[in-house]
């Protein structure tokens, strides 16, 4: 078990691509293996640049993402890109449907595309999307771009993984300002309005202006960007490449990187944490868990008391 342990260690640092879907494989069936693994791995990270990518379902992520990548592909950077795509229902697994927008890319072997299924987690991004990074950090690849599930005013996990958070909206979705309200407007260092030969860009970008000119950014700090792309054609992929570069370098000579840096291990914390403590109360053990949700609809017990119940029993197993 160790020699293949180290073999896969050895595959996913010379940018072996099998043993870096396998690597993301692993964690994501959080197998015994998946923690050596990334202890092993963590030394070779801290050196790619982590992009994410969210906004309202339609409004063009994915295109973006593959021009991006290629973009930035045929410059001669190492891209790789974390797609995360809703649960199946039936297999539990990602639905695959961003696939169908990254033709350019998934015929480009030299981008590695992963989807991810959101398994339950809320916030745009699935519970391992952190862990699956590092592997690609200690991959070698210096772009990763980070591709949210698409649902809506929620999307503010993304914040807490990526170096630079883009922000994508369209004109012609109502009310726009309101459905980019309840955090998505704090997260962005730059928004897009993408389809921008759409009827209402003009409006849209001004009301986000009037929106931004609202905060008041203290000498030094970061001031959001609103740029405009069609992705479809390619239009605006050099000035998000452009607006991406520069605030690279801004953290790179700001305070706000390492804090940046620092909220992305917290979330590598919180999502191993997460998985410790599930496998703790449950381990392969679906059978509780479907006892108690039938004692909840029997009305024997109430969710939250299941779950405090549960959580004493942990604590009551460690003590003893």
């Amino acid at each position: 078990m160790e020699s293949s342990l180290s073999a896969l260690v050895d595959g996913v640092i010379n940018g072996d691509m099998r043993a870096i879907a396998r690597s993301i494989s692993l964690i994501e069936n959080n197998t015994d293996q998946s923690v050596e693994l990334q202890k092993k791995l963590f030394p070779y990270t801290g050196n790619c640049h982590v992009i994410g990518v969210t906004g309202a379902p339609g409004a063009g992520k994915s295109t973006l993402v593959d021009k991006l990548a290629l973009h930035w592909s045929r410059a001669g950077q190492k891209v790789a890109i974390v797609a995360v795509d809703p649960s199946s229902p039936f297999s539990h697994g990602a639905v695959l449907g961003d696939r169908i927008r990254m033709s350019d890319c998934l015929e480009n072997t030299d981008v590695f595309v992963r989807s991810m299924a959101t398994r339950g987690a809320l916030g745009g991004i699935a519970h391992s999307t952190a862990q699956a990074v590092s592997v690609l950090d200690a991959a070698g690849y210096g772009i990763v771009l980070v591709e949210t599930v698409g649902v809506g005013q929620a999307e503010v996990d993304i914040v807490r993984l990526a170096d630079t958070c883009i922000v994508v909206v369209v004109p012609g979705l109502g009310d726009e300002i309101q459905a980019i309200k309840a955090g998505i407007l704090e997260i962005a260092d730059f928004f897009v309005i993408n389809k921008s030969d759409r009827p209402g860009s003009d409006s849209l970008y001004k009301d986000l202006s009037s929106v931004l000119s609202m905060a008041e950014n203290l000498p030094g700090e970061w001031e959001t960007a609103i740029l405009k792309a069609v992705a479809t054609e390619g239009r605006g992929i050099q000035e998000i490449v452009d607006t991406a570069e520069k605030h690279k370098q801004w953290l790179r000579e700001s305070k706000a990187g390492q804090k940046r840096k620092i909220s992305m291990y917290k979330e590598l914390i919180r999502s191993s944490l997460y998985n410790l403590l599930e496998e703790k109360a449950f381990g392969s053990d679906e059978e509780l868990l479907e006892k108690l949700g039938a004692k909840c609809l029997a009305k024997e017990i109430d969710p939250h008391t299941a779950a405090s119940d549960i959580y004493k029993k942990l604590i009551s197993d460690e003590s003893s």
